[in-house]
């Protein structure tokens, strides 16, 4: 298959998935079978055919031979993606907690949190992995590691604000459906809703990463405690893309002013913190920096708690790493293309999680459109690369946005380019100042104080720009976006025009 084949089995591989959604839930047995007899016909299609009229026999041609490998892998993909769709939807109607979740049982849930614990004021929720269960009146079970949504009001939902992501928890309360207001958690594979009304046991995770991760985390957090409370839950979002503390006014201003992605963590943390960590894995042999990138892409992962924007980000950086240690490095795009291939196969449910969406738009246009727009744009080197990456990303996410959202704002534009020099500081100099921050502060408060002034410094600045962008009333809805891609086709094909003219031969006289 080309360089383009795996965009092409990424797309049959969405067009499986949601055909499969329409199909409905089903084991699907025989529909992996069919396409796993597909993908072994592509493998194994032989390197010549035979003319049906003998007795002249010819054998085909490299490139029909391609195109029929080609062909018999889209639809074989295009089968996989059905399946697994079909499957993960079983799996949520199917669940060993479905006849508890009908019944509204009242029930003893032991499992794990996925998630820090969060929600309005007086009141805590989170996502539970629950492994165990023991109705009223019965014997535990195992509930077969399913997610439900815990809620706990009062003196249950401050103890459980305590808590982190990773640690074990038992809860009683009652199970029910999801209420109509939730009903998008199914797509994070929660079969049901349980009620707390009380937190009888708690304790750390007992994996050696999450409390390492937990351990790191804190760290970092602890050493900005000397900024004002505002900017602290930003810096929690700059960094860990932790929103929980962030004010409803300010995140208005950040959704209005198109600068959310700030917030949520993304391929550029992950590049930032890879930065940090180059002096020591330089120092290492090419399977010591392999070992130790992945180990540190594991640890910032556990850190974020695997938002699906960090799951692409982190895959792709430990596939570069990966075809730069086998020498074989591989463009972007083609990364990008196998990224979100894998993760869709793993968990089709990502076709309908917004942020994964617009982390693979925003990184399709910078990789596709960004070295164009440079090449292109007038003025000084740096403010061309930051007019043409912003430029780009914002394509990238707006058919994401707009059929989401009904609009996006023209003020995304402005607001990125005057954020743009201070995101990098920010996230590298965050990252410093509150690991440093931490160490010290339990001694030397002052110092941690002292570290974080020019991180606070930065930090106004983008709350500046988000509150003065804001404003501007502005926004792209569908039709202008159509208008804006016909303008821009016409204004492509004048240029080519006007490129064609000026390289045409002079005629000889």
């Amino acid at each position: 298959m080309s360089a383009a084949g795996p965009l092409v089995l990424v797309a049959a591989l969405v067009a499986g998935v949601l055909a499969g959604e329409r199909l409905g839930p089903a084991p699907a047995r025989g529909l992996l079978v069919v396409a796993a007899a597909a993908l072994l016909l592509a493998v194994l299609t032989p390197p010549s055919c035979w003319c049906t009229q003998p007795p002249h026999r010819w054998s085909c041609a490299p490139t029909l031979r391609r195109r029929v490998r080609a062909a018999i892998a889209i639809v074989a993909v295009t089968l996989v993606g059905a399946a697994l769709m079909q499957r993960a939807l079983d799996g949520l109607v199917h669940s060993p907690l479905a006849s508890l979740v009908e019944a509204r049982a009242t029930v003893t849930a032991r499992g794990t949190l996925l998630e820090d614990p969060g929600g309005p004021p007086y009141r805590a929720e989170a996502l539970l992995r629950v492994d165990e269960v023991t109705p009223e009146g019965g014997g535990p079970r195992s509930a077969g590691g399913r997610t439900v949504l815990v809620t706990a009001d009062g003196d249950s939902a401050s103890r459980l604000r305590l808590l982190a992501a990773g640690d074990e928890v038992t809860v009683v309360g009652w199970l029910g459906p999801l209420r109509e207001f939730d009903r998008y958690l199914r797509w994070k594979h929660v079969v049901g809703r349980l009620d707390a009304t009380a937190l009888i046991d708690f304790g750390d995770a007992p994996s050696m990463l999450w409390r390492t991760a937990n351990a790191t985390r804190d760290l970092v957090l602890a050493g900005g405690t000397s900024l004002p409370a505002t900017e602290r839950a930003l810096m929690a979002g700059f960094l860990l893309g932790d929103t929980r503390g962030i004010p409803p006014a300010v995140d208005d201003q950040f959704e209005n002013a198109g600068l959310t992605h700030l917030l949520a963590v993304s391929g550029a943390n992950v590049a930032f913190v890879l930065s940090l960590a180059a002096p020591v894995l330089g120092r290492l042999g090419l399977r010591g920096r392999l070992a130790g990138g992945i180990a540190i892409l594991v640890l910032f992962g556990t850190m974020t708690r695997w938002e699906p924007s960090v799951l692409r980000a982190t895959m792709m950086a430990a596939a570069a790493m990966v075809a730069l240690y086998l020498g074989r490095p591989t463009a972007g795009l083609r990364i990008l293309a196998l990224t979100a291939g894998v993760l869709i196969a793993a968990d089709p449910f990502l076709v309908h999680s917004v942020g994964f969406l617009l982390s693979c738009g925003a990184s399709a246009g910078i990789l596709v459109l960004a070295p164009r727009f440079v090449a292109v744009l007038p003025g000084p080197r740096w403010m061309a690369e930051a007019l043409g990456v912003t430029a780009a990303a914002q394509i990238g996410v707006a058919p994401v946005l707009i059929p989401v959202f009904g609009s996006m704002p023209v003020a995304a534009l402005p607001a990125n380019l005057l954020v743009a020099p201070v995101v990098g500081p920010l996230t590298v100099g965050g990252f410093v100042a509150g690991v440093a921050g931490g160490v010290v502060r339990p001694w030397a408060p002052a110092l941690a104080g002292a570290f974080q002034v020019p991180i606070g410094l930065l930090v106004r600045w983008v709350m500046l720009v988000a509150d003065f962008t804001a404003r501007i009333p502005l926004t792209v809805d569908a039709r202008a976006a159509w208008g804006i891609v016909a303008i821009g086709a016409l204004a492509a094909a004048a240029r080519r025009t006007r490129m064609l003219r000026t390289n045409a031969p002079v005629p000889a006289r």
